[in-house]
């Protein structure tokens, strides 16, 4: 990127962000909105070897009305027809502000007391890191958290991840996203 262009998005996400000051922010010490994902975050398996560890993740100023979050990373250019859910969470409590990196690690039960994981597309109910096809280009990864109207989300054993989908997005507030790239 030309040094011009790197101070026009430096001063416009400056201004961005202080035109936002107070309002549902997203923020990780991992990864980078526009940025490419370490190794750490790729999914192990399926030909990829990561480490898959979902990254470190917080928020900030919650809208009036939270009474719980969830949190989900998406990729919409996976081959599928349908995109591929990486990794949903459901039912953090309103008193949690972060998720710490690797609490998505199904093994390791580190993710806050009340919080469930649903279903992703690899089968695990759990983080499941970048993966995309080899020569496949440059894949986004949306890690959302949304601030819910509800305390939990009633979801069926072994529910979709479009249904949880659709059950976030009918009880969210407020969302805030990190797009991060990644690919091999």
């Amino acid at each position: 990127m030309q040094l011009s262009k790197k101070l026009f998005f430096i001063v416009s996400m400056t201004a961005a962000l202080s035109a936002n000051a107070g309002s549902f922010s997203v923020s990780s010490e991992d990864i980078a909105h526009g940025e490419f994902m370490g190794k750490k975050h790729e999914f192990s398996g399926f030909g990829c070897t990561g480490d898959d560890k979902s990254p470190q993740l917080s928020w900030s100023n919650a809208p009036e009305g939270t009474k719980s979050f969830a949190v989900t990373v998406y990729d919409p250019d996976a081959p599928t027809g349908s995109g591929w859910w990486h990794w949903q969470v459901i039912n953090i409590p309103s008193t949690v502000t972060t998720l710490k990196t690797g609490a998505g690690n199904v093994k390791k039960n580190a993710l806050p007391e009340g919080a469930a994981q649903v279903v992703n597309d690899y089968g695990i109910a759990g983080y499941g890191g970048a993966c995309p096809p080899k020569g496949h280009g440059a894949h986004r990864y949306f890690f959302t958290v949304y601030a819910l109207s509800v305390e939990k989300l009633e979801l069926p054993e072994g529910a979709s991840g479009a249904l949880a989908g659709y059950m976030i997005k009918a009880n969210t507030i407020e969302s805030s996203t990190i797009q991060a790239l990644y690919k091999r």
